[in-house]
């Protein structure tokens, strides 16, 4: 391990204690649980979803689909069109979403919740490309961009093994103890959104991780401060299941019964190729509220995209120009057209 991150506590001695599960995630805010799910479902679920990453042309043609050796000329990510065109093609494999269905995840979700679970329709894939750090995701809490309950229990599990310089997730141990919404402010990576834990004196910002293998799990509720450790392989592709769950009777934000953004599918476009039913639209059977989505954290992120491109930040300039190429029918874009062109840049729309 680096100096600077310390390694996660496993957890698999207290498994069949759910008192001693609730007590820990309360202090630490985050449970680290080795060989939890099945590597073999995994090993199979991962040649599947590198292979559909491979149609896409993001793998080296020709090379075994399970050594996830990218092609670093086709590096995308979420926000770009082409990065939509491949994710798509994982996103409508029935084994992705059912996995999030496996029972050794939502019997142990469960156990730390103390009730029956729902898992969130949207389920989510990272695909993450080396050599292309500055997207790496920030440091960020869940619920800016989750929202519902507070309660919500995110498990992050790496589909192949995922040593650091891979990039795996990092936590800030009891950091969840903030009890509040940090400030976030723009950022590049997924969900555009970053915090700095070292602006706040209730959080020591020691950040823990490991070498994950195949079949690890990580969990952690909705506040605790977490981020992506950047992919520093030569060539090898990152991939990961990030899913969330939360207890029947508990409120879920109205844009997490859809599929993830970046697919930019419809549960329509997503059902055909399926071979069995019993998953489609299997929230309906839940009692748990819809609440709406509270659109504020993102706005003040673009907000802030724009003030900033304004004053020559190329990150902000380069968020900007990718917003209006790949989304061109999107009316709150005129802004972002106006910034540019008050620089002097193309706005390609």
């Amino acid at each position: 391990m680096s100096d600077e991150i310390k390694e996660l506590r496993v957890s698999n001695d207290a498994m069949n204690d759910p008192a001693e599960l609730r007590r820990r995630i309360a202090d630490e805010g985050y449970l680290f649980f080795k060989g939890l799910m099945d590597a073999d479902k995994l090993r199979d679920l991962r040649r599947e979803m590198m292979s559909a990453i491979q149609d896409a042309g993001w793998l080296i043609a020709g090379t075994d689909p399970l050594d996830g050796i990218a092609d670093i000329n086709m590096r995308y990510t979420e926000g770009d069109n082409e990065y939509s065109t491949g994710y798509a093609q994982v996103y409508k494999l029935e084994n992705f979403h059912r996995s999030a269905h496996w029972p050794e995840v939502t019997d142990m979700v469960a156990s730390i919740l103390g009730g029956p679970v729902m898992p969130h329709p949207q389920k989510v894939a990272r695909i993450w490309f080396p050599k292309y750090t500055e997207h790496t995701t920030p440091t960020h809490q869940d619920y800016v961009h989750f929202q519902g309950s507070w309660n919500t229990l995110t498990c992050w599990a790496p589909v192949g093994d995922c040593p650091l310089e891979l990039g795996g997730l990092a936590v800030i141990p009891e950091s969840h103890k903030v009890d509040r919404i940090l400030e976030h402010h723009f950022s590049l990576g997924a969900g555009g959104l970053i915090v700095d834990e070292t602006e706040h004196d209730d959080v020591d910002p020691v950040w823990h991780s490991t070498d994950y293998d195949m079949g690890d799990a990580l969990f952690f509720p909705a506040l605790t401060i977490h981020k992506a450790l950047p992919n520093y392989t030569e060539d090898r592709l990152r991939l990961s299941l990030d899913n969330r769950y939360l207890k029947v009777g508990e409120e879920i934000a109205e844009h997490m019964l859809e599929p993830h953004g970046p697919s930019r599918l419809s549960w329509d476009d997503i059902y055909p190729g399926w071979g069995a039913d019993d998953l489609k639209y299997y929230w309906t059977t839940y009692d748990n509220p819809v609440v709406e989505r509270d659109l504020s954290f993102s706005q003040k992120g673009f907000a802030e995209a724009l003030d900033m491109a304004r004053g020559g930040d190329q990150d902000a300039i380069y968020m900007l120009q990718r917003a209006v190429k790949n989304n061109k029918d999107r009316v709150d874009l005129d802004e972002a057209v106006a910034v540019l062109e008050e620089l002097g840049l193309a706005a390609e729309r």
